[in-house]
C-alpha cells in the first residue's frame, strides 16, 4: 500500500506574487519582479529538481496562454525536466485539450512518456482565460464541446493502434496510425476541474480520476463537485470503491511556530489580494487568517498542516495532494527550508494515517 502522494505544482507566473506586478514588458523580462522570463524557466527546472532531491512523488507544470504565466507549452518544460530527473512523477497541471489539436497533443505527450521512462501523468482540463478567445478562437459556448470532443478522440488514439473518426472541430481520420505508440498502456489521464460539472461527469463516465483545483474558493464548493463525480460515477456502473481523487492547495508555508509562518507569508498573501484588485477580482479572503481557516491555504506549524489536511482529506477523500513549488517571495533558503519541514516532519505523518493506491512504477 502506498499512502497520500503529495506533489508540487508549479503556478507558473513570470515573476513572484510578492513583487508587484508580474506581467512581461519585454522579451525575457518581468516587470516588478526583476525575474526574465529565462531566469523564471530555470526556476522552474530547479524547483522540479529540487522536488524530487527532497522526496516529493510528483512535479506539475500547467498550461497557460496568457500573461502573466510563462508555460504554454508544458511537454517542452516537462521534458527538459524529465532530463533532470530519474523518478518523480511528472504531471500536466492541466493541459487545455480544448485548445489542441488531439493528434497533436497525443504526438507530444506520448514522446514524452518515453523520454520520462513512464513517469507521465495528465491532467485535462477545457481552460479558461480571454487568450483562448484571442489566440485559438475558442470560446466559453464552445469550450466545453472542444473539450469533450478532444479527449474522446484523445483517449482513444492511446488506446488504439489505428483509428477511424469523425468530429465537428478537427479533420476526420480514417484508419489512421499515430506514432510514437504510448509506453504506458494507457497514460492514466486526470480531469481537473475548478467549477465544472461537465469534466466532472466526463471523468466520471470514463471511469477516470478526478482532480479538484481547490484554490481559489472555500473547500465547500470544491467538495460539492467531488461529491457529484462521486455520484456520476456510481450512475454509471463503476465501483465506488475505484473512484480516485486528487486535490490542490493554495499555497505552503511551514515554520516551526503559527506565528512565525504567518508573519512570514502575510505580504505574500497580501501582495495575492492587491493583485486581484488590480484586475478587478473581488478578493474571496477577507485576511490571511480567513483563508488558512476557511479555504486550502497551508501556513502554520508541522502539526497545524497535519490536522488541516486531516479535516479536508474527510471532506475530499483524496487521494494525491498537490502543494505549490514556488518560492512565492519567499527568500530560497527559507523556501527550501519550508519545503524540507514539510517533508521531514509533515509528509511522513499524512503518508502513514492516509491511504493511497500507488503511481505506477518506472517503465525504463
Amino acid at each position: 500500500m502506498k499512502f497520500l502522494a503529495i506533489t508540487l505544482i508549479v503556478h507558473d507566473t513570470a515573476g513572484s506574487a510578492a513583487s508587484g506586478p508580474t506581467t512581461s514588458t519585454r522579451s525575457g523580462a518581468s516587470a516588478g519582479s526583476g525575474t526574465s522570463t529565462t531566469e523564471r524557466f530555470r526556476e522552474v527546472v530547479d524547483n522540479a529538481v529540487l522536488a524530487e532531491e527532497l522526496g516529493f512523488d510528483g512535479f506539475g507544470v500547467g498550461e497557460r496562454h496568457e500573461r502573466p504565466f510563462i508555460s504554454s507549452s508544458p511537454p517542452v518544460v516537462l521534458s527538459h525536466i524529465a532530463a533532470k530527473t530519474s523518478e518523480i512523477r511528472l504531471f500536466t497541471a492541466v493541459t487545455t485539450l480544448s485548445l489542441l489539436d488531439p493528434v497533436r497533443a497525443y504526438e507530444d505527450y506520448a514522446t514524452l512518456d518515453h523520454l520520462s521512462g513512464g513517469r507521465l501523468e495528465l491532467i485535462i482540463g477545457k481552460g479558461n482565460g480571454t487568450a483562448q478567445a484571442q489566440l485559438f478562437h475558442v470560446t466559453p459556448e464552445d469550450q466545453w464541446e472542444r473539450n469533450r470532443e478532444g479527449y474522446e478522440l484523445f483517449r482513444r488514439l492511446w488506446r488504439e493502434d489505428r483509428v477511424t473518426w469523425d468530429g465537428r472541430f478537427r479533420p476526420s481520420l480514417t484508419d489512421a496510425e499515430t506514432w510514437p505508440r504510448p509506453l504506458q498502456r494507457p497514460v492514466r489521464v486526470w480531469h481537473g476541474s475548478a467549477t465544472s460539472k461537465e469534466s466532472v461527469d466526463l471523468a466520471a463516465r470514463y471511469g477516470d480520476p478526478l482532480f479538484s483545483a481547490n484554490v481559489t474558493n472555500p473547500i465547500d464548493p470544491y467538495g460539492e463537485l467531488i461529491d457529484h463525480y462521486r455520484e456520476r460515477w456510481a450512475h454509471y456502473g463503476h465501483d465506488p470503491a475505484d473512484a480516485l481523487v486528487g486535490a490542490g492547495t493554495a499555497g505552503l508555508h511551514v515554520a516551526r511556530t503559527s506565528q512565525e509562518a504567518i508573519e512570514t507569508y502575510r505580504p505574500i498573501f497580501a501582495a495575492r489580494q492587491e493583485t486581484f484588485r488590480r484586475h478587478g477580482v473581488p478578493p474571496v479572503f477577507h485576511s490571511l487568517e480567513d483563508a488558512i481557516e476557511r479555504g486550502s491555504l497551508l501556513v502554520g506549524s508541522p502539526q497545524q498542516i497535519i490536522d488541516k489536511v486531516h479535516r479536508y482529506h474527510d471532506r475530499f477523500g483524496h487521494e494525491v495532494m498537490h502543494v505549490q513549488a514556488d518560492a512565492d517571495g519567499l527568500p530560497p533558503a527559507r523556501h527550501r527550508a519550508s519545503l524540507e519541514l514539510f517533508q521531514a516532519e509533515i509528509a511522513p505523518v499524512l503518508r502513514k494515517e492516509i491511504p493511497s493506491r500507488p503511481f505506477p512504477g518506472r517503465l525504463s
